[in-house]
């Protein structure tokens, strides 16, 4: 048994178009998308059509990310202050280009399990984040006591994402896979990644792939899409990770978030005052 596992597109056709290609090649008997198909980048609404494309040609298993729910809250709720509109407005530009179709990703689960065949107690547990929610990723650092409470017992194999850098490690008798990111990786390497898992004589192994795929063109369509002109402040921050391959969101909430609530610096010169200094 082959599976492949990708996630984290992040609204990056090029990257998808690879990630399928290099997929197909391999043959797997079986492809989960595991969250972060759509958002944070500038073509939704073609990653889904793509993705719907594979539901019905292959039957592959689309899993919602922190992403999806993110689309579908700007889409169900206004937000309450201007700063807030401000500060989602990438979100709330997405939540426009898929429209009526926001309804589709609404209808994916949240995680998906499976076991080798013959082996019941190969269980592999797939999902975006971890049971804390599909913000609470798997990182290097991560201690083993909090993997521990946000983990599933008895678990040969345990997929996750969220966090935009691939990862093997292990937490007692459970392998833990990070499959990273297909079209927006955090790690400083540029390169897409899915994970690929093999089954044979009743063993689990896996396989963290890197792949290349037209970023020139990827870069166009960030500008060409309008993101960038219409997506607000934090779609440029968004670009700037992308492009340097590094995540930059957590430093900047850090540094600017609670001035920018307060009214002290506005959100486009936090946002800008930030870039600034990474070069």
């Amino acid at each position: 048994m082959k599976i492949a596992v990708f996630s984290d597109i992040q609204a990056n056709v090029p990257a998808m178009e690879a990630t399928m290609a290099h997929i197909l090649d391999w043959k797997p008997d079986l492809v989960v998308m595991n969250g972060d198909l759509v958002n944070r980048g500038p073509l939704s609404l073609p990653c889904l059509d793509l993705m719907e494309e594979a539901q019905q040609t292959y039957g592959w298993i689309a899993l919602r990310g922190n992403h999806e729910d993110f689309v579908l809250e700007c889409a169900s709720t206004t937000a309450a202050t201007p700063v807030e509109a401000e500060m989602r407005q990438f979100t709330d530009w997405t939540s426009q280009q898929l429209g009526d179709r926001c309804h589709k990703i609404s209808l994916w689960g949240d995680h998906y399990c499976l076991h080798g065949q013959g082996y019941p107690d190969s269980w592999v547990h797939i999902t975006h984040g971890t049971l804390a929610g599909n913000r609470y990723g798997v990182l290097k650092e991560t201690p083993d006591h909090i993997l521990l409470e946000r983990i599933p017992s008895d678990l040969r194999i345990f997929v996750t994402s969220h966090t935009h850098r691939p990862l093997q490690r292990q937490l007692g008798k459970t392998h833990i896979l990070n499959v990273g990111s297909a079209g927006s990786p955090f790690d400083g390497d540029p390169r897409g990644s899915y994970g690929q898992l093999t089954f044979h004589q009743g063993e689990w192994h896996t396989k963290i792939v890197r792949f290349d795929y037209d970023r020139t063109q990827a870069n166009q369509d960030f500008f060409d899409s309008g993101f960038i002109d219409q997506g607000g402040p934090i779609a440029r921050l968004l670009y700037q990770e992308w492009y340097r391959a590094t995540g930059f969101m957590p430093q900047w909430h850090r540094t600017y978030r609670e001035a920018v609530l307060s009214g002290e610096i506005s959100l486009s010169k936090a946002v800008d005052d930030f870039i600034l200094t990474l070069d």
